[in-house]
């Protein structure tokens, strides 16, 4: 047996169907009466349907989260929370909105419940990524992790299916670079095994059947094992690659990681034999980068970066900024080999 270290993280998990209404309870298990309730602009109308379950407990509503965290929309969202007097905060939604309510705590220190709607798996880690000036930034404090995540099943079943699966590749990512990572661990391995292969197999029944409630519990599970495992250990090739896309060139999060990941997966796999082994028995395919490439591809994913919207003649670029700091990868990281990656996944390549 190696040796290892593990860090348990401190968040208490509900999961279920219906568990929306736990949320006044965890408020009053907490000492807190003042709620701000964030959501995006598309989740609105869930997230008033939850200010109107929580009455007088809510101090009031924030609806501006947006992709990629900018600094500009927390600063809004603070002087709302100012105004109401709030004493906790409540994210209902997907990855933007845990965002936002990780980079409020990360200010005011106030208490987080956290109501993920999609299969992001950000609200199960300790990390904050913040963009301002088109640039972004990533930081990892137990501050910004939530004190309680509620997971209600039947909040997912309006997931859209395209949606759905980019955001369930998402997940995966995390636990994919948990599988290589430089302080990986027998405990965290065996989470992202088990992450992964739950959200491969739910994805191709909530393409066929979106209303299937158990391939949707399955995959909120999985997405809550690839996040866990992403909060354990540090962050790689994929993640830094991912930021400096989304945060430079706001492509869409979820997409952007389904694109990139069978493409650092094939550069780092002779390095990490292991982790692709792991990978391709998880989703029940021979070859761990062209199976990560054919599951989104089969469900209609778009593959390639041009298709989401970012320039060819950003990729000089992007190249640069993944490599201008010096992070663990299982592979040696140079700029050439950065820009090779980045173009097979302009062009949608699939690897060998």
């Amino acid at each position: 047996m190696q040796d290892f270290v593990y860090n348990s993280l401190p968040v208490k998990v509900i999961f279920g169907s219906g568990t929306l209404n736990r949320v006044a309870g965890e408020m009053a298990a907490r000492g807190v009466s003042r709620a701000l309730v964030l959501s995006t602009p598309q989740q609105e109308d869930t997230a008033r349907d939850l200010a109107a379950i929580l009455g007088k407990l809510c101090a009031g509503v924030f609806f501006g989260a947006a992709m990629h965290t900018p600094v500009s929309v927390t600063e809004a969202a603070i002087a709302v929370l100012r105004e109401v007097d709030a004493d906790c905060l409540v994210a209902l939604g997907g990855g933007s909105t845990t965002g936002l309510g990780k980079a409020l705590a990360l200010r005011t220190d106030l208490p987080q419940i956290v109501i993920p709607t999609s299969y992001a798996g950000s609200e199960a880690t300790p990390i904050l990524g913040q963009t301002e000036a088109g640039k972004k930034t990533t930081l990892r404090s137990e501050k910004v992790l939530p004190e309680v995540i509620i997971y209600d099943v039947t909040l997912t079943l309006g997931l859209p299916v395209a949606l759905s699966v980019t955001s369930g590749m998402n997940a995966i990512a995390h636990a994919v670079e948990a599988l290589y990572a430089v302080d990986g661990n027998p405990v965290t391995s065996l989470l992202a095994e088990q992450g992964i292969a739950a959200i491969a197999r739910a994805l191709p029944v909530i393409v066929k059947v979106p209303g299937n409630i158990t391939a949707r519990g399955e995959a909120l599970f999985g997405a809550w094992a690839c996040g866990t495992c992403l909060g354990t250990v540090g962050m790689a090739l994929h993640h830094k690659l991912c930021h400096a896309l989304g945060g430079s060139y706001d492509l869409p999060h979820a997409e952007t990681h389904t694109v990139v990941l069978p493409h650092v997966m094939a550069f780092n796999a002779k390095a990490a034999p292991d982790a692709a082994a792991r990978v391709a028995r998880a989703i029940a395919r021979a070859n761990a980068a062209t199976g990560l490439y054919d599951l989104p591809a089969a469900l209609g994913a778009a593959m390639s970066l041009r298709e989401l919207g970012l320039p060819e003649s950003a990729l000089d670029a992007v190249a640069e900024a993944a490599t201008s700091s010096p992070y663990p990868n299982p592979r040696p990281v140079t700029t050439a080999d950065v820009r090779n990656i980045l173009q097979n996944a302009y062009d949608g390549r699939k690897p060998d």
